[in-house]
Protein backbone atom coordinates (compact mmCIF):
# COMPACT_ATOMS: atom_id res chain seq x y z
CA UNK A 1 0.00 0.00 0.00
CA UNK A 2 1.16 3.53 -0.78
CA UNK A 3 0.29 6.78 0.94
CA UNK A 4 -0.74 10.09 -0.62
CA UNK A 5 -1.95 13.57 0.18
CA UNK A 6 -4.61 15.36 -1.87
CA UNK A 7 -5.38 19.05 -1.45
CA UNK A 8 -8.74 20.65 -1.98
CA UNK A 9 -10.29 23.97 -1.12
CA UNK A 10 -13.16 23.23 1.28
CA UNK A 11 -15.26 25.93 -0.41
CA UNK A 12 -15.04 23.87 -3.62
CA UNK A 13 -14.95 20.29 -2.28
CA UNK A 14 -14.18 19.46 1.34
CA UNK A 15 -14.04 16.30 3.37
CA UNK A 16 -17.67 16.76 4.42
CA UNK A 17 -18.64 16.86 0.74
CA UNK A 18 -16.87 13.54 0.20
CA UNK A 19 -18.54 12.05 3.29
CA UNK A 20 -21.98 13.09 1.99
CA UNK A 21 -21.59 11.48 -1.47
CA UNK A 22 -23.35 8.22 -2.32
CA UNK A 23 -21.18 5.39 -1.02
CA UNK A 24 -18.95 8.19 0.39
CA UNK A 25 -17.09 8.06 -2.93
CA UNK A 26 -16.33 10.71 -5.55
CA UNK A 27 -14.26 11.18 -8.68
CA UNK A 28 -11.26 13.46 -8.03
CA UNK A 29 -11.42 15.68 -11.08
CA UNK A 30 -9.88 18.90 -12.30
CA UNK A 31 -6.20 18.11 -11.75
CA UNK A 32 -4.35 20.10 -14.42
CA UNK A 33 -0.75 19.63 -13.39
CA UNK A 34 1.26 16.97 -15.21
CA UNK A 35 3.22 15.79 -12.18
CA UNK A 36 0.07 15.45 -10.06
CA UNK A 37 -1.65 13.67 -12.97
CA UNK A 38 1.29 11.28 -13.25
CA UNK A 39 1.07 10.46 -9.55
CA UNK A 40 -2.60 9.55 -10.00
CA UNK A 41 -2.13 7.74 -13.31
CA UNK A 42 1.06 5.85 -12.56
CA UNK A 43 1.21 5.59 -8.79
CA UNK A 44 -2.18 5.42 -7.14
CA UNK A 45 -3.59 1.94 -6.65
CA UNK A 46 -6.92 0.81 -5.29
CA UNK A 47 -6.76 0.72 -1.49
CA UNK A 48 -3.95 3.27 -1.14
CA UNK A 49 -4.53 5.68 1.74
CA UNK A 50 -4.86 9.45 1.28
CA UNK A 51 -4.56 12.36 3.67
CA UNK A 52 -7.30 14.86 2.80
CA UNK A 53 -5.90 18.38 3.09
CA UNK A 54 -7.91 21.60 3.13
CA UNK A 55 -6.10 24.48 1.41
CA UNK A 56 -6.82 28.17 0.72
CA UNK A 57 -8.97 28.49 3.82
CA UNK A 58 -8.70 30.12 7.26
CA UNK A 59 -7.08 27.01 8.78
CA UNK A 60 -5.22 24.97 6.16
CA UNK A 61 -4.35 21.46 7.28
CA UNK A 62 -4.96 17.75 7.17
CA UNK A 63 -8.58 17.04 8.05
CA UNK A 64 -9.01 13.32 7.48
CA UNK A 65 -8.33 10.16 5.53
CA UNK A 66 -9.68 8.79 2.27
CA UNK A 67 -8.62 5.88 0.10
CA UNK A 68 -8.32 5.18 -3.60
CA UNK A 69 -11.53 3.40 -4.60
CA UNK A 70 -10.82 3.20 -8.35
CA UNK A 71 -7.57 3.66 -10.19
CA UNK A 72 -6.99 6.41 -12.75
CA UNK A 73 -9.33 6.91 -15.69
CA UNK A 74 -9.99 9.86 -18.05
CA UNK A 75 -11.29 13.08 -16.53
CA UNK A 76 -14.36 13.88 -18.64
CA UNK A 77 -14.43 17.47 -17.38
CA UNK A 78 -11.51 18.13 -19.74
CA UNK A 79 -13.86 17.55 -22.71
CA UNK A 80 -16.79 19.59 -21.37
CA UNK A 81 -16.65 23.18 -22.64
CA UNK A 82 -18.99 24.24 -19.80
CA UNK A 83 -16.67 22.87 -17.11
CA UNK A 84 -14.15 25.10 -15.32
CA UNK A 85 -11.66 22.26 -15.97
CA UNK A 86 -12.21 22.24 -19.73
CA UNK A 87 -9.05 21.80 -21.81
CA UNK A 88 -9.64 22.51 -25.51
CA UNK A 89 -6.46 20.59 -26.38
CA UNK A 90 -7.70 17.43 -24.69
CA UNK A 91 -9.02 14.68 -26.95
CA UNK A 92 -11.42 11.95 -25.72
CA UNK A 93 -9.65 9.48 -28.03
CA UNK A 94 -6.29 10.28 -26.43
CA UNK A 95 -7.06 11.69 -22.97
CA UNK A 96 -4.44 13.80 -21.26
CA UNK A 97 -6.09 14.36 -17.88
CA UNK A 98 -6.93 11.62 -15.43
CA UNK A 99 -8.58 11.28 -12.07
CA UNK A 100 -9.24 8.62 -9.47
CA UNK A 101 -12.23 7.74 -7.34
CA UNK A 102 -11.66 8.45 -3.67
CA UNK A 103 -13.66 7.10 -0.75
CA UNK A 104 -14.13 8.73 2.64
CA UNK A 105 -12.53 6.76 5.49
CA UNK A 106 -12.70 9.13 8.46
CA UNK A 107 -12.53 12.73 9.54
CA UNK A 108 -9.95 13.77 12.11
CA UNK A 109 -11.19 15.03 15.48
CA UNK A 110 -9.33 18.26 14.77
CA UNK A 111 -7.46 19.93 11.92
CA UNK A 112 -3.74 19.21 11.89
CA UNK A 113 -2.74 22.71 10.88
CA UNK A 114 0.01 23.57 8.47
CA UNK A 115 1.79 25.43 11.29
CA UNK A 116 1.67 22.36 13.54
CA UNK A 117 3.00 20.17 10.74
CA UNK A 118 5.84 22.63 10.03
CA UNK A 119 6.79 22.64 13.72
CA UNK A 120 7.17 18.84 13.85
CA UNK A 121 10.86 17.95 13.35
CA UNK A 122 10.00 14.36 12.41
CA UNK A 123 8.27 15.70 9.28
CA UNK A 124 11.51 17.03 7.81
CA UNK A 125 11.39 16.26 4.08
CA UNK A 126 7.58 15.90 4.00
CA UNK A 127 6.64 16.92 0.43
CA UNK A 128 3.75 19.09 1.61
CA UNK A 129 6.16 21.26 3.59
CA UNK A 130 8.66 21.86 0.81
CA UNK A 131 8.95 25.53 -0.06
CA UNK A 132 7.11 26.39 -3.26
CA UNK A 133 5.22 23.08 -3.43
CA UNK A 134 1.82 23.69 -4.99
CA UNK A 135 0.93 20.16 -6.09
CA UNK A 136 -2.62 19.02 -5.35
CA UNK A 137 -1.57 15.34 -5.30
CA UNK A 138 1.68 14.11 -3.74
CA UNK A 139 3.21 10.97 -2.27
CA UNK A 140 3.69 10.58 1.48
CA UNK A 141 6.33 8.27 2.95
CA UNK A 142 5.17 5.61 5.39
CA UNK A 143 7.32 7.27 8.06
CA UNK A 144 5.63 10.65 7.55
CA UNK A 145 2.21 8.98 7.37
CA UNK A 146 2.76 7.43 10.80
CA UNK A 147 4.05 10.69 12.33
CA UNK A 148 0.94 12.55 11.15
CA UNK A 149 -1.28 9.84 12.65
CA UNK A 150 0.59 10.19 15.96
CA UNK A 151 -0.03 13.96 15.92
CA UNK A 152 -3.74 13.43 15.58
Amino acid sequence: MAYWLMKSEPSVFGIDDLKSKPNKTSFWDGVRNYQARNFMRDGMKKGDRIFFYHSSCPEPGIVGIAQVAREAYPDATAFDSKSPYYDPKSDPNKPVWMGVDVKFVRKFKRVLSLEELKAEARLDGFTLLRRGNRLSVMPVSEEHWNVVLELE
